[in-house]
């Protein structure tokens, strides 16, 4: 689920939360990291259970319309249990993994605040790609996913009120949103009929490494902080330490320990994802800022042998 890009991130958060807090424990900082790098699985299976839960109050919708003498809206359908029994969230509804990761984690949020599922299932009634779905008797898998994916795209994922609730609930969360939203959706459309439950349940990270290689960038980032601070200081001459963006400080400070340190990845790779970075949680024009220190500090460092590296590298 996590890329590198994103681990730069979570790197960034953590020494941006350690500026703001004056709390200089490396070892706090790095459970920090451990945390929050957890939250975001965490948040994955929120927006899973939110699903399961939409689910639920369908099926009960369903049962209570059968009961009824007057005709509802539903009952003008083909087959009103269509929703209800969509093979998607069959999977996810008995999957026991799932409910296992669910129950371990006691994310029961959506069930203690449900106005939050009652209010999309009202926008989901009344979807247009609903009711095209609906009006259909019988459909494919294929269909059954899609109809998932653009409900959740449509109306869930953008949902102000979903997004105050996570707001509210991890200040990360904001952050690691859009990536999750767009993760998941992913995952739903290559979900196949025949997927292990385990499919819905991948792993955070792709491998033990990711986790060394965020360690390694923050411990690294913060014990050489004032050698770091040095290689800035004379690359920005029209510019003193107050003037430069917070964010972007801690950007070039993080690049700048990526070139000298991790031999392994390719120095482009390097400049590519802290510019990408800073075009999203920094300053319209700090990749161009960024990118000149950086690139200048490249050049430097190839003539008098500083860089060194191997390899293929890592993105």
């Amino acid at each position: 689920m996590l890329t590198r890009r994103h681990i730069r991130v979570k790197v960034m958060q953590c020494i941006y939360a350690l500026i703001q807090t004056n709390d200089d424990s490396l070892q706090k900082q790095e459970k920090f990291l451990k945390v929050s790098v957890d939250n975001m699985y965490t948040l994955y299976l929120l927006l899973l259970s939110f699903l399961l839960e939409l689910h639920s109050l369908a099926n009960k919708h369903v049962t209570h319309a059968s009961k009824k003498y007057i005709a509802s809206e539903d009952d003008n359908y083909p087959n009103r249990e269509k929703f209800v029994k969509n093979q998607l969230m069959a999977q996810l509804i008995d999957n026991p993994i799932l409910k296992e990761e669910l129950s371990k984690r006691k994310l029961n949020q959506w069930s203690l605040n449900e106005e939050y599922v009652k209010k999309v299932y009202n926008e989901v009634k009344t979807h247009e790609a609903y009711k095209k779905y609906m009006a259909k008797p019988q459909s494919t898998y294929d269909e059954d996913k899609e109809i998932i994916i653009t409900l959740f795209s449509e109306i869930i994922a953008p949902n102000d009120k979903i997004y105050d609730f996570f707001e509210d609930e991890k200040l990360t969360w904001i952050d690691d949103l859009p990536i999750v939203n767009t993760y998941l959706v992913k995952r739903i459309r290559k979900a196949s009929k025949d997927a292990k439950p385990s499919y819905f349940t991948p792993q955070l990270l792709k491998d033990q490494q990711d986790m060394v290689f965020a360690n390694d960038l923050l411990t690294k980032t913060l014990l050489n902080n004032s050698i770091l601070e040095k290689e800035i200081e004379g690359k920005t001459p029209n510019w003193d330490k107050d003037r430069i963006a917070e964010i972007d400080y801690i950007l070039l400070k993080m690049g700048i320990c990526e070139l000298l340190n991790f031999p392994s990845i390719p120095e482009k790779v390097t400049i590519n994802e802290y510019l990408e970075i800073a075009k999203e949680y920094s300053t319209p024009k700090s990749s161009i800022f960024i990118n000149g220190i950086l690139d200048k500090l490249v050049k430097e460092y190839k003539a008098n042998g500083k860089l060194q590296k191997v390899g293929r590298g890592l993105l």
